[in-house]
């Protein structure tokens, strides 16, 4: 849809007439159910308004209203591209306010996943940003890798895209031979093939044409919009949760941050191929110390409280008092206590966090998540006022803009 409209200038100019077009809501470039009602002077942008909370699911009154075990499965529909870390985030949260302490080995267990979903979300977001460019072949042979984490998902958890992944205190079940096998392949096969994509675009010039100086924003105006992530770090502010708050044993590896310097699309695209890396690193560390957890020790993967974990499918089925337990905290009916808490981990494009209220009720008196996304978009029309139509494409995904994400 488009309208034209005069722009009234001094007595003695000429009208010049702008045009007005909806990018979006459902356009193929925005990548999902966006609207932009963009002012146009011919190609170039004018101005643009969007309307952030167009896809409105009402996540978090869905979620005042269901018992704390059923909320897992709607964090999942936030960032799908990363959902495990979702997960873990609430998982986290919910284990703050009952004062659980997870064993080491459910931490570096979490690890391992929560980077192969950055890495997941990484690939996703920057072979996008190559499409957009006009680079198509870098999508498809990266695209065979985030097959191969969805198929250690479902190893682990049975799912692939929204994973419902965990529980309060750790997972449901252990990492079988078969996980530990395709985590392993994963490793061995990726970096040649993440090699391969930057040689494709790191230095390519039409590509560096279409991304450097295009889609910047500084580091104060970043901050004060209250940006996270590979969108803040591009700007050069070294901030990452894991490092500034760590959780899940965070501060047992080592990794470096990677940072930008003029927050454009380019640096974004430089710094989330960098975290890539960083992320394998720490995988391999991971499973080292997963490793070293002998006899009785490799088999843990929940802490104790059995007055919040599941119990054993098998003893559900044959145990009146298993199935009970089962039935109270499925259901709601476990003691909660009274409280709030803040947690909040590093997803995949920036701090996912929840802030969480209990009156002691089998419900959450308040949920607030906070969303990444929600913030970027509220800066998209300063970043894309002046530039061209085509611009605005490509910052659109070099942001990491995720529908799901934008208003819960």
């Amino acid at each position: 849809m488009s309208d034209h409209h005069n722009i009234r200038l001094p007595e003695g100019s000429i009208e010049k007439m702008t045009t007005t077009i909806n990018l979006g809501p459902t356009h193929p470039a925005t990548h999902g159910v966006f609207q932009n009602i963009m002012e146009m002077d011919g190609e170039r942008i004018v101005k643009t308004e969007p309307t952030v909370g167009y896809i409105h699911r009402a996540f978090e009154k869905i979620a005042e209203r269901r018992p704390y075990y059923q909320i897992t499965p709607l964090t999942d529909r936030l960032n799908y591209c990363s959902a495990p870390i979702n997960n873990m985030g609430w998982h986290l949260t919910f284990e703050k306010l009952l004062g659980v302490k997870t064993p080491k080995r459910v931490d570096y267990l979490r690890v391992i996943i929560m980077e192969l979903a950055r890495i997941s979300d990484h690939l996703i977001c920057n072979s996008i940003v190559g499409v957009d460019s006009g680079a198509f072949t870098g999508f498809l042979y990266v695209m065979q890798y985030r097959e191969l984490i969805y198929e250690i998902y479902e190893e682990v958890c049975g799912s692939r895209l929204t994973t419902n992944i965990g529980r309060v205190g750790g997972f449901e079940r252990n990492f079988n031979e078969t996980a530990f096998r395709k985590i392993h392949k994963f490793l061995d096969e990726y970096p040649s093939v993440l090699k391969e994509f930057e040689k494709l675009f790191n230095r390519n010039r039409i590509f560096m044409d279409r991304t450097r100086g295009t889609g910047g924003i500084s580091a104060e105006r970043a901050l004060n919009y209250g940006f996270t992530g590979p969108n803040l770090r591009a700007t050069g502010v070294d901030y990452d949760v894991r490092v500034h708050t760590p959780y899940s044993s965070y501060e047992d590896f080592d990794f470096t941050i990677a940072v930008g310097t003029s927050g454009d699309n380019y640096d974004r695209f430089m710094v989330r191929n960098h975290e890539m890396w960083q992320s394998l690193s720490i995988i391999r560390q991971a499973l080292q110390k997963v490793e070293a957890f002998k006899g009785a020790e490799s088999e843990v993967f929940h802490a104790d409280v059995p007055e919040y974990y599941l119990p054993e499918k098998q003893d559900v089925y044959n145990k009146m008092e298993a199935l009970i337990w089962h039935f109270k905290i499925v259901m709601g009916e476990t003691e909660i206590p009274k409280g709030e808490v803040y947690m909040s981990v590093e997803g995949g494009n920036g701090e996912v966090g929840y802030y969480l209220v209990s009156d002691g009720g089998r419900t959450p008196y308040r949920l607030h998540f906070r969303r990444p996304c929600f913030i970027y978009y509220q800066a998209y029309p300063e970043i894309v006022q002046g530039s061209m139509l085509s611009d605005a494409i490509i910052t659109l995904s070099s942001l990491n803009l995720i529908a799901g994400e934008m208003d819960a």
